[in-house]
């Protein structure tokens, strides 16, 4: 089929479109910037350049590779956000500017492929932290979100569902949400890159265990996300689905059998109370309340497997 992927160069759309290349589509990959056109070439994809902010701009980039197809994998997260940062992460302007691609950017990449006969549309969305923090440590699709989560992370909330109740509505075609849980592996903020966002702090002993550590998180290995998300591109119906490994982690099992991967001292300890004066309300409660998500779905619907089913073995194996 012939694919159009927003976002082709970022971390998920880079480890994507080899595998959507090698399955057979016709990719081309969208980009903001003109100086990444090469890297979308070396994918083995055609490159577009354009705004997705530009509504004009998408419209005609989108009609230009008239596309079965659509990927919305349009993030902005790139640069250094600390412990400290999780107090206000409505001031980060990763975060912000993220959060309109996810409405402003979904509006016109859905205009667009209602315009040119799209028949399927796949978007990234998140699922780490927005469970309710009540029954079970593992969440499905079918439980609820937090009705009330921390003031700081409302706008981000705001922006996945948005996203989510855009593309999975839509009339024209199928739409799929794409729940991930946190990124690891090659290119993301957990590798073994020496500028590794989360994995620098971690290696200085600056992301704490606080409290009991009893917060529960979903990992997913970035290669198995591309693996997910280029099986939804050609089947699965229409609605959301977690995509997350096979073992939803305590963060006091996993942080410390990451930072012995990433050859660092164990992680400090750190009572709720101080986490909650450094780190914030956000931070207090991902470290000791959230609750981890299920991957039945997708394996299930989506016939979809895993090379890392387990955090420990990725860790291990799968960080670069």
């Amino acid at each position: 089929m012939k694919v159009f992927v927003a976002g082709a160069t970022g971390v998920l759309g880079r480890a994507l479109v080899p595998q959507l290349v090698a399955r057979g589509h016709e990719v081309v990959g969208m980009t903001r910037s003109a100086s990444k056109q090469d890297l979308v070439r070396s994918l083995a994809a055609r490159p577009v350049v354009a705004d997705a902010l530009d509504p004009d701009a998408v419209a005609q980039a989108v009609a230009s590779a008239e596309p079965e197809v659509i990927v919305h994998e349009l993030t902005a997260l790139s640069g250094p956000m600390s412990f400290r940062d999780a107090r206000h992460p409505e001031r980060f302007e990763g975060a912000i500017m993220t959060s309109r691609l996810r409405t402003e950017a979904t509006d016109h990449l859905l205009a667009a492929g209602r315009a040119v006969g799209a028949r399927r549309f796949v978007a990234q969305s998140f699922g780490a932290f927005r469970y309710a923090r009540t029954g079970g440590p593992v969440q499905t699709e079918a439980d609820p979100l937090d009705p009330n989560p921390p003031g700081a992370m409302r706008p981000v909330v705001e922006a996945l569902l948005y996203l989510e109740r855009a593309v999975t509505t839509i009339e024209w075609g199928e739409g799929l949400a794409l729940r991930y849980g946190g990124f690891y592996g090659p290119g993301t903020s957990i590798s073994l890159a020496p500028d590794a966002v989360m994995a620098a702090p971690i290696r200085k002993r600056r992301f704490p265990i606080i409290g009991d550590g009893g917060g529960v998180w979903s990992h997913i290995h970035v290669e198995d996300a591309a693996a997910a998300t280029a099986i939804a591109v050609e089947r699965g119906r229409p609605g959301v689905y977690y995509v997350v490994d096979d073992e939803p982690a305590l963060v006091r099992e996993w942080l410390p059998a990451l930072a012995s991967a990433l050859g660092a001292k164990p992680p400090r300890h750190m009572p709720r109370w101080l986490g909650r004066l450094l780190g914030g309300e956000m931070a207090t409660l991902m470290m000791t309340e959230v609750r981890g998500a299920s991957n039945d779905k997708a394996k299930r619907e989506l016939g979809w497997q895993l090379r890392y089913p387990s955090w420990r073995q990725g860790i291990a194996q799968g960080l670069g």
